[in-house]
């Protein structure tokens, strides 16, 4: 696989967890396992994942590097909250951390694949 498709596949991959994770977000305190019946404030930390999401889509570098950094919050909530919680919480926050993990290795893949010459050279 040459470089351009491989930095394509990244970039391909870290959209979808990208918006799958916000979806996630979104759902899980909104309607399937809610800290508060009937919804919850926690829904708003899917807010923060929106602010990478166009220089995501457009494969601004850096945008792949500063939110391969943001990401690992939510790989760290998803790790307490697997250890943490019961039932379906437990089950979704271990698909926080799928999500969150196949994110972090697109982002730092994909700003990899996409270094100029002079920079892989240094």
């Amino acid at each position: 696989m040459n470089t351009h498709a491989a930095a394509s596949l990244a970039r391909r991959a870290a959209l979808a967890a990208l918006v799958a994770l916000i979806v996630l977000c979104l759902a899980w305190e909104l309607w399937l396992a809610p800290l508060r019946p009937g919804g919850s404030l926690m829904a708003l930390k899917a807010l923060p994942l929106a602010l990478p999401l166009g220089g995501i889509w457009s494969g601004r570098r850096y945008t792949y590097q500063w939110s391969s950094l943001l990401i690992l919050a939510y790989l760290a909530e998803g790790v307490t909250r697997a250890w943490s919680e019961t039932g379906a919480a437990q089950r979704l926050s271990f698909l926080e951390i799928v999500l969150s993990a196949v994110f972090f290795a697109a982002t730092v893949a994909y700003a990899r694949l996409t270094r100029s010459k002079t920079a892989a050279a240094a």
